[in-house]
C-alpha cells in the first residue's frame, strides 16, 4: 500500500509542470445508493496526477457520476498537458490562463471538471512542496468539522431505511442524510417518520430530493416535513431553478439547501440574487477546485451564508477549515478503496489531514484492480 508523503527536508521554492495524467477507475460501493434520480453501485472516479520537473506530484480525483463519462473526462484532463507543460505551479495564474483558453467553449461540464482536477492537484503539489497541509497553506488552522454520514439511506422504504439509519449512526456519527422523492407525499412522510422515530430526537437528519420535484409538488411535500426536525431540505427542484427554490423556501421554516451543481462563484451569485442566502453547499469539483471554492467562500462570508461541502471529504475538510462560515462536512467513503489512507470521521467530527498537501496517495494495487475498461 502506498504511503502518504512526508514533508521534504527543504521546501521547494518553485515547481514546473511536466504533465498531467488521468486514470479512470470504477470502485464498488460498500453500500449501493438508490436515489429518486437513479441508482449508484460503483463510483466512477478519475485519478489525477500533476507531475512536476522537480519530482513533486500533486494528486486529486474527480467523480463523473456515470461510467459513460469516464473516458471523456480522463481524455479532457490529459489534453490539458500541452496548455500547461513548462509553466509554474501557480494555481491562481493557471486558472486565469485556462479560463481564457476555454472562454469561447465555456467551462461547465467536462471542461470544468478537468480544470478543477488540475486546480486541486496543483494546490496539492504546491502544499507538498512547502511541507504543509493544504489548510495551512491557505492560512487556516485545523478545525473540528461536524460531519454527517451520507453514503446510504437511499430509496429503500420505511422499514429498511429505519434499520440502515441506525447502522450509519453506529459508524461514529450524530448526523445522517435521507433521500426522499417517493411516488407520493404519503410515502415520503412515512419514511421520514420511521427514521426519526427509530433514531430518536437527538441525531441531526438531512433530506435530499435530488432535483426530482416540480415547484407545485415541492410546495406540497416540503412543509409537512417540518414535523421531523430536519437540518435542511436539499434540491427539491432542478438545481438551476433558483427562483423556484426561493419560492419553496418561502413556504417553509426549513432551510433549502442548494449548490452542489453550481459551476463556479457566478452560479452562487445567482442563488444569492434569488434570495437563497441561508445555506449553500458547493462541490469541490464543480465549483472550480480550491480556487473556485475560495472565491465562493469569500462571497458567502460577506453575506453570512453557511457553507457545507458536497462529496470529496478529503479536500473539502481543508477547504471548510479555511471557510469563515463553515457549516457541515458531507462524508462518503466512495474513494476509500483506492486511497492509501482513507478519510476518517471520529465521534461525528472530521479533521483535515496533517500530511503535506491534501493527504491523498493512491493504493496502487487497488487502482490497478479497479481500472476501468474504456
Amino acid at each position: 500500500m502506498t504511503q502518504l508523503p512526508t514533508a521534504p527536508a527543504v521546501a521547494t521554492a518553485e515547481l514546473t509542470i511536466h504533465r498531467i495524467t488521468a486514470r479512470p477507475v470504477l470502485v464498488p460501493l460498500a453500500l449501493p445508493l438508490v436515489t429518486a434520480g437513479g441508482a449508484v453501485d460503483k463510483a466512477p472516479l478519475v485519478l489525477v496526477d500533476l507531475e512536476t520537473e522537480e519530482g513533486v506530484t500533486g494528486s486529486a480525483y474527480l467523480f463523473t457520476y456515470t461510467p459513460r463519462a469516464l473516458a471523456a473526462t480522463a481524455r479532457q484532463v490529459e489534453e490539458l498537458t500541452p496548455l500547461i507543460a513548462g509553466q509554474r505551479v501557480a494555481p491562481l495564474a493557471l486558472a486565469e490562463r485556462l479560463a481564457a483558453a476555454f472562454r469561447l467553449l465555456g467551462r461547465p461540464g467536462l471542461v470544468g471538471m478537468a480544470l478543477a482536477g488540475l486546480d486541486m492537484a496543483a494546490w496539492d503539489a504546491l502544499a507538498k512542496s512547502q511541507g504543509l497541509p493544504l489548510y495551512r497553506l491557505l492560512g487556516a488552522e485545523a478545525r473540528r468539522l461536524p460531519a454527517y454520514n451520507s453514503k446510504g439511506l437511499g430509496m429503500i422504504g420505511a422499514v429498511m431505511a429505519a434499520e440502515e439509519a441506525v447502522a450509519l449512526l453506529a459508524e461514529g456519527f450524530q448526523a445522517i442524510k435521507l433521500r426522499l422523492g417517493y411516488p407520493t407525499r404519503a410515502q415520503d412522510l412515512d419514511v421520514a417518520a420511521a427514521v426519526r422515530k427509530t433514531i430518536g430526537p437527538n441525531p441531526r437528519l438531512f433530506v435530499d430530493f435530488n432535483q426530482t420535484l416540480t415547484l407545485a409538488e415541492a410546495k406540497h411535500r416540503v412543509p409537512p416535513l417540518e414535523d421531523f426536525d430536519l437540518e435542511w431540505i436539499e434540491e427539491p427542484l432542478p438545481w438551476d431553478d433558483y427562483r423556484g427554490h426561493a419560492a419553496v423556501a418561502a413556504e417553509t421554516a426549513l432551510p433549502i439547501q442548494q449548490g452542489e451543481n453550481c459551476w463556479g462563484a457566478g452560479d452562487f451569485d445567482k442563488a444569492l440574487e434569488a434570495g437563497l442566502d441561508a445555506v449553500f453547499m458547493p462541490d469541490a469539483m464543480k465549483i472550480g477546485g480550491v480556487t473556485g471554492w475560495q472565491r465562493t467562500a469569500g462571497l458567502a462570508a460577506a453575506r453570512g451564508v453557511q457553507v457545507s461541502s458536497h462529496l470529496f471529504p478529503e479536500i473539502s475538510s481543508h477547504l471548510l477549515a479555511a471557510t469563515p462560515t463553515a457549516h457541515w462536512l458531507e462524508y462518503v467513503d466512495w474513494a476509500a478503496p483506492v486511497l492509501a489512507e482513507p478519510f476518517a470521521v471520529t465521534d461525528g467530527v472530521g479533521r483535515p489531514s496533517e500530511a503535506p498537501g491534501i493527504g491523498i496517495a493512491w493504493d496502487e494495487t487497488a487502482a490497478k484492480r479497479f481500472a476501468a475498461e474504456i
